[in-house]
């Protein structure tokens, strides 16, 4: 449910795809019949330009695939909240545990053996098909992918085009006048360039005076009604999420340098996150809420006959899709952000590892941007994560465990007790075994 509906939306509002075969796979087949009467219904009220289709047959569901993109989690939010409750009892300093923090060893665990077995049904079945993975931790997975697969890929997410849309909203501007350029890592990227297409004018100083204003202090009175938001309607929490940024504030302070996520994101890898601002809410509780509510809506669209003007549900702002099309027709096409391996893209970056930067995309493939030097506050932050992507994929697809805990035991966030260090691991270990690859 999280990308599902958007990504069988965005492929019947692109007309590149017209005509093309869309298959639904899952294991579950209730919540497999629930997506596809969902995506029937979508593909219905803008026409049936697609043929929609479903399986839980690998062998189905990959024949003549062209193309795969893959989202997937096993027991996400159960799992997440012992990524992240576990560690905060043993010390750790982690804001979500979803993609930075200790916590966040074992997601990557998980979803590395998830995606690999997914992966292992496409070599099976369509090893010549271009697989897009949506799957977090981003970084981590898609290095795992590269090393463990022979499929050409690429990793992709959604957070820098929704950081163009919502600076460009703050500054009053319509988003789609607004282009910009960033580079990192996945959740951690920093905007390198970002002007107004229609007069060429330079909006990164705008975005600094901005962020220099006192309503961006978050006062007392700010994080009160942030904690009400966050504890009433889903849609107001949702607000909160993008708006409420105290750590993103201080990055753009005190060093110049504009980040594409929110706060809930780049703080996973900054040890003195928590020590910015006095409240930072619990992500886990806010996106459960979310996901709840997103199986209902998505259960009565998919059952219900009133009419509704689904046809009106334009192309999101993913990427993935986009560049599906591009690759499709050779028509070459610009994206934000693609998750690859580091080839001199960004130059003080280790090579190798997965970074995150624009692309320009054709027949031929996905060609990822060169991109200057990642300025120096954050080189050395990128560097470390870039040290635990290598450590936490080799314990994926070795079995260490010994090696996946000293990934844990060198996460910044992690405590500096090593006995509480191993505690950590040992719990989360025995909860999750059947998940994990040793």
């Amino acid at each position: 449910m999280s990308f599902g509906p958007t990504m069988v939306n965005d492929v019947i509002h692109t007309p590149a795809l017209a005509g093309s075969r869309l298959m639904l796979h899952d294991i579950d087949e209730r919540r497999l019949l629930r997506a596809y009467r969902l995506g029937a219904k979508l593909n219905a009220a803008a026409g049936a330009p697609i043929v929609l289709d479903y399986t839980t047959d690998p062998s189905r569901a990959y024949d003549g695939a062209t193309f795969c993109i893959s989202s997937a989690e096993v027991g996400r939010f159960e799992h997440w909240r012992q990524d992240y409750e576990i560690p905060q009892r043993h010390g750790a300093r982690q804001i979500n545990g979803e993609n930075g923090g200790p916590g966040a060893v074992f997601h990557s665990l998980r979803s590395i053996k998830t995606t690999l077995g997914i992966c292992a049904d496409i070599e099976k079945h369509a090893p010549e098909a271009f697989l897009g993975n949506l799957s977090t931790p981003m970084s981590r997975v898609t290095l795992a992918i590269n090393r463990a697969t022979k499929l050409t890929n690429v990793g992709v997410c959604h957070e820098g085009p929704i950081g163009v849309h919502r600076l460009a909203r703050l500054l009053r501007i319509n988003p789609r006048h607004v282009e910009a350029r960033a580079s990192g890592i996945n959740h951690f990227t920093f905007f390198t360039e970002m002007w107004d297409r229609r007069t060429g004018e330079d909006l990164l100083p705008r975005v600094r005076t901005m962020f220099a204003h006192k309503r961006f202090d978050f006062s007392p009175r700010s994080v009160a009604l942030t904690k009400l938001a966050m504890r009433s309607a889903v849609l107001l929490g949702a607000l909160a999420d993008q708006l409420y940024a105290p750590i993103v504030a201080h990055m753009v302070r005190e060093h110049g340098l504009v980040p594409c996520s929110v706060d809930s994101h780049i703080g996973e890898y900054l040890p003195f996150a928590l020590d910015i601002g006095t409240y930072h809410p619990k992500t886990v509780d806010h996106f459960e809420r979310l996901d709840r509510t997103t199986e209902r809506w998505a259960t009565w669209v998919a059952d219900t006959r009133v009419p509704l003007p689904l046809r009106r549900i334009g192309h999101s702002l993913e990427e993935v899709v986009p560049i599906i099309a591009a690759r499709w027709t050779g028509e070459p096409a610009r994206v934000m952000a693609v998750n690859v391996p580091n080839a001199t893209n960004l130059p003080n970056v280790a090579d190798g590892a997965i970074v995150e930067v624009g692309a320009t995309v054709d027949g031929d493939g996905v060609h990822p941007d060169l991109m200057p030097a990642v300025a120096a506050p954050i080189a050395a932050i990128i560097a470390t994560q870039v040290e635990l992507q290598d450590m936490i994929v080799e314990a994926a697809l070795t079995g260490d465990a010994e090696l996946a805990c000293e990934a844990l035991a060198a996460d910044p966030c992690a405590p500096s007790d090593e006995r509480a260090c191993r505690a950590m691991f040992d719990e989360l270990r025995a909860l999750q075994a059947p998940h994990l690859t040793f």
